[in-house]
């Protein structure tokens, strides 16, 4: 490979002379890939540098092989395995459906496979197993910009360099997109994302939110038939995530095109998603509506991820009385097992056993109107901390030994220090098998 240089056009790349595997590259590579085909795989070029010519208008001759007529998207028992000694899976047959136009989020923690599941619908990780369709296409070999996708990056891959007119515009440039065609859908796009103000700005001229909307707008001008977006607001503060998370979300709305989404964050999963695909180690735990997953979690680390405050897991045994209802008995405490929450073939095998009862920190009421009901258990504990909110508050409670989260309205008086009774309502609490971590339910 020839090292950087000025290229044909007589003009320079920012971060010449920089690695593939730098940190500050690294974006620009994914772009470049994701717009003219470069080499999928990282490991295969990164002891080398990129070449200017590699990007520039002569270097490839580009393929109209059309777009996609459906924007759904299969995939069918992918893995992706990086080679070493073991070998490591970071994706376990993974398997899903994603209809034309739907907006779906991949969520879990770091490590978990999502960003790189993302990676490899877009072309930018080779996959080692499986079949993935776009449309009715098979594309596992075809190259990034033929895949009729756009990506918006966590870090946005702004030049520093260009205006952001040009920034928008320099995809549509090098596939040979006429200039009126050009100017009139970076106008449009920056009008619906409200920069058109901006147009001539340099990025660092930009606020985070501003080169968010630039970014989005790259990507919006390509009339793509699906939108990747690897946890694009990240770098954002909380109240600018806030309003990036509606605007985005009303932007899939406008566009009424397909969305892959990652993000670590629940919160934004559960606004923004249609359907949510819940990962861990590899391996997807739950796919469902952000509703059903927040009422009917599949697993503890379902359960415990969605949500905020998460969820309290309390050690309880099972026994039956008398009357033949089943409860869990955490302490002094008894939660009656209504049928709804576990129906009593799926609990009577746990008589005598330990199992963890999930409760959410809204489930517990400190009114006393909720005390003497059917339906709910008393617990008592002692406040540790008190969090005043502003619309609420959260107490930190310490009962029998376990720490537990409420949220009660803001105008409780718990302090920290005071012992308190809490009434657990049990029409909306989870039992889950100690030893699986799988719910118990039907």
């Amino acid at each position: 490979q020839k090292p950087f240089g000025t290229g044909k056009a007589g003009r320079t790349l920012p971060y010449s002379k920089s690695k593939v595997t730098d940190i500050n590259i690294l974006p620009f590579y994914q772009f470049f890939a994701i717009e003219h085909g470069l080499k999928s795989c990282y490991d295969d070029i990164e002891s080398s540098d990129i070449t200017y010519d590699n990007i520039t208008e002569g270097s490839y001759q580009y393929i109209n092989i059309g777009g996609f007529e459906m924007a759904g998207i299969s995939l069918r028992h992918i893995y992706k395995t990086y080679p070493g000694n073991p070998p490591v899976t970071a994706v376990h047959d993974f398997n899903l459906e994603i209809e034309d136009k739907e907006f779906i989020i991949l969520v879990g923690p770091s490590g978990c496979g999502k960003s790189t599941t993302l990676r490899m619908i877009a072309g930018l990780e080779e996959i080692t197993q499986g079949e993935l369709y776009i449309g009715d296409r098979l594309v596992n070999d075809v190259a990034p910009k033929d895949r009729d996708i756009a990506m918006v990056f966590q870090n946005y891959a702004l030049y520093p360099h260009m205006s952001v007119y040009k920034n928008m515009a320099f995809g549509l440039q090098l596939r040979k997109t006429p200039k009126d065609v050009i100017d009139k859908k970076v106008r449009e796009a920056a009008k619906i994302l409200d920069i058109e103000h901006l147009l001539d700005r340099k990025p660092r001229a930009l606020s985070g939110g501003q080169r968010q909307r630039v970014a989005l707008g790259r990507a919006m001008v390509r009339d793509p038939a699906v939108f990747l977006l690897d946890e694009p607001l990240s770098n954002l503060d909380a109240k600018l995530r806030a309003s990036m998370r509606a605007e985005i979300s009303k932007l899939h709305k406008r566009l009424g095109t397909t969305f892959v989404y990652v993000t670590h964050d629940q919160t934004e999963a559960m606004t923004m998603g249609d359907r949510i695909v819940v990962m861990k180690d590899g391996f997807i735990q739950q796919v469902d509506t952000p509703q059903n997953l927040y009422d009917s979690p599949c697993n503890v680390f379902v359960a415990g991820f969605i949500g905020t405050p998460q969820m309290n897991f309390l050690t309880a045994t099972v026994q039956k009385k008398e009357n033949g209802q089943f409860v869990a008995v955490f302490g002094n405490s008894q939660f009656p097992i209504l049928p709804d929450r576990a129906h009593p073939k799926a609990i009577a095998p746990y008589e005598g056993k330990e199992v963890l009862v999930g409760v959410r920190p809204e489930a517990l009421r400190e009114e006393p109107v909720f005390m003497d009901q059917p339906t709910t258990g008393v617990i008592e504990a002692e406040v540790e901390l008190a969090e005043l909110m502003g619309a609420e508050t959260y107490l930190y409670l310490v009962c029998n030994g376990q720490n537990i989260i409420a949220r009660v309205p803001a105008r409780s008086t718990a302090k920290s220090g005071d012992s308190i009774k809490m009434a657990v309502d049990c029409t909306k609490i989870h039992f889950f098998d100690k030893e699986t971590e799988k719910v118990i339910k039907d």
